[in-house]
């Protein structure tokens, strides 16, 4: 995003607060607005508490912070709303966060303050991401693991099976021709059998934007690429990213490991993390590519959408993922996800109930537009 600029009058009115309004109304602009709303939330006095304990508001505001002001700014700013809006408390007294309904947004909130939190806390903090991951697991991991287990199934044949190998539904409808009267029976002229057990059929590739406004689609992506990695058919990597770039593909055994190994928050640079994606690529036409972000690009866009376009070229099949939340239509940059939707590669947005499906259709290569017009996502 550009940098909002404000002339002397504005400055002014954002460092004295509303009650600079009492002497001269100073129009500050939509983006003026938020930061000026922000800044009220934790310094204007007798706002003390200003966010409440929602935490669905406290993540907002978090995103907000980092959204205006530079990195050093944010870490002073996190660490003035530990003090002043009772979220050191929360933290601090294992009791009200037991009281506390913990959901994916107070996850982002924990994870986002994360480098600020006081290290006698950490493992409170640890626990509440824990139990919340937990729940999420046990709702989402079998509904996955049937969709795998089925894709695969269906989109991998073996002609030289095993007898434990046949899949008898395909063999029967297959061989339905060769029926014999006399005999009452199928001759099977052609066994059609699943894929080899414990060989990695197909590589997946997930590709997360850890800026703060994505906390929720990191949360459910890290549960999601705990339960890939325990199927030996895949070969799955969970690539992280903000100005930087971080493989926790070998922290996959445990999403709370790879949730902490998380750093929510700071800039965007989608084209170094698509740089270091083609290096993952072994075998393009076996490769799905998962990018999950709003395409808010604060590298080089040019340069980004050219890697983009050179991985698509490639065979990868590429699915561009503009959040994986239950919180309805996200913010993203409309303009890069034109540019995505000219190269083919499928941008919208996916709720994590339908996230099992969606992958299942990705590995039998199914038209991806097909599938969000019968499951009615909207086309970006």
């Amino acid at each position: 995003m550009e940098e909002v600029r404000f002339d002397r009058s504005q400055r002014w009115r954002l460092v004295l607060g509303k009650k600079a309004e009492e002497e001269e109304q100073v129009a500050l602009g939509i983006e003026g607005m938020e930061i000026d709303a922000a800044l009220d939330a934790l310094y204007e006095k007798g706002q003390k508490g200003g966010l409440g304990n929602s935490a669905p508001k406290v993540n907002r505001w978090l995103g907000d912070i980092r959204k205006y002001f530079p990195s050093p700014v944010v870490q002073v700013m996190q660490k003035d709303a530990l003090e002043n809006l009772g979220l050191k408390q929360m933290l601090l007294e294992p009791e009200m966060l037991e009281s506390v309904e913990a959901d994916v947004h107070l996850v982002g909130t924990l994870l986002s303050l994360n480098s600020v939190i006081p290290s006698k806390t950490k493992e409170t903090a640890r626990l509440v991401v824990r139990k919340v991951v937990e729940a999420l697991t046990k709702r989402l991991e079998y509904p996955l693991l049937e969709a795998i287990k089925g894709a695969l199934n269906q989109s991998v044949r073996n002609r030289r099976p095993k007898f434990s190998e046949i899949n008898w539904g395909k063999t029967i409808r297959a061989n339905l021709k060769h029926y014999q009267v006399d005999y009452k029976t199928i001759i099977p002229h052609q066994l059609i059998g699943y894929g080899k057990k414990g060989q990695a059929l197909k590589e997946i590739i997930l590709c997360i934007d850890q800026s703060g406004s994505m906390a929720s689609s990191v949360v459910y992506s890290s549960i999601f690429a705990a339960v890939l990695a325990s199927l030996p058919a895949l070969k799955t990597h969970m690539v992280v990213f903000d100005t930087a770039v971080a493989d926790l593909t070998k922290d996959m055994d445990d999403p709370v490991d790879l949730l902490f190994g998380t750093q929510l928050g700071g800039g965007t640079d989608i084209h170094k993390a698509l740089n270091y994606v083609e290096t993952l690529v072994r075998s393009p036409e076996d490769t799905i590519l998962i990018l999950i972000s709003d395409l808010y690009e604060g590298g080089n866009e040019a340069k980004m959408l050219q890697q983009a376009k050179k991985i698509q070229k490639k065979g990868v099949n590429f699915i561009s993922l503009l959040a994986l939340s239950d919180e309805g239509a996200p913010i993203y940059d409309k303009q890069v996800a034109a540019h995505y939707a000219s190269m083919n590669i499928p941008v919208f947005a996916c709720t994590p109930d339908l996230f099992p499906s969606m992958m299942a259709a990705a590995l039998k290569k199914e038209d991806m537009y097909h599938w969000m017009s019968k499951n009615d996502i909207v086309k970006r």
